[in-house]
């Protein structure tokens, strides 16, 4: 058995990425075409974690601003021009794959990130994984009535989190 490890996800990788979300978001469910969307427009985000040649997790992350979340199941149509953060979409990993596949992904979009001069990763957290979040240095922030009713979108645990990142 091969160790799980986050590469470029890949046009081919839609299916697979579509079924594991469907799995693990039953409740939050997004068409494969909006996946498509991500990886097109920001495919520098879209990984996908490989485990013995299967795909077992995926993240899609872009840039975007600070306080405002996209639409869920919703296109983007185009990236801002003055995003000042790195927006955590997604990130799903298969049970038998967790461990460490979340940590991973996040410093490899921390690194993206400054590496565009964006001086902050976002995230909404789903499922109550806020703790999972804030082991990853995210913090809860809290939202205006505009934010918390695209939040509600996302299910009634959703909670909006932001990790500044220290300058180096």
């Amino acid at each position: 058995m091969s160790e799980p490890h986050w590469r470029d996800a890949r046009a081919s990788d839609l299916a697979a990425i579509s079924a594991i979300a469907a799995r693990i978001h039953p409740d939050l469910p997004e068409r494969p075409e909006v996946f498509a969307e991500k990886m097109r427009i920001f495919p520098d985000g879209c990984r996908a974690l490989v485990a013995d040649d299967v795909i077992a997790g995926y993240g899609l992350a872009h840039p975007w601003k600070q306080h405002q979340i996209p639409p869920l199941d919703g296109f983007l149509e185009r990236l801002p021009d003055d995003a000042d953060c790195l927006y955590v979409h997604d990130v799903a990993v298969l049970p038998d794959h967790r461990g460490g596949a979340a940590r991973a992904y996040v410093a490899a979009m921390e690194e993206l990130a400054r590496a565009s001069g964006i001086a902050a990763l976002a995230l909404v957290s789903v499922y109550a994984t806020q703790p999972l979040w804030q082991r990853l240095g995210f913090r809860p922030v809290t939202a205006d009535a505009e934010l918390r009713a695209k939040l509600a979108s996302y299910g009634e645990s959703a909670t909006y989190m932001l990790r500044e990142l220290a300058a180096t």
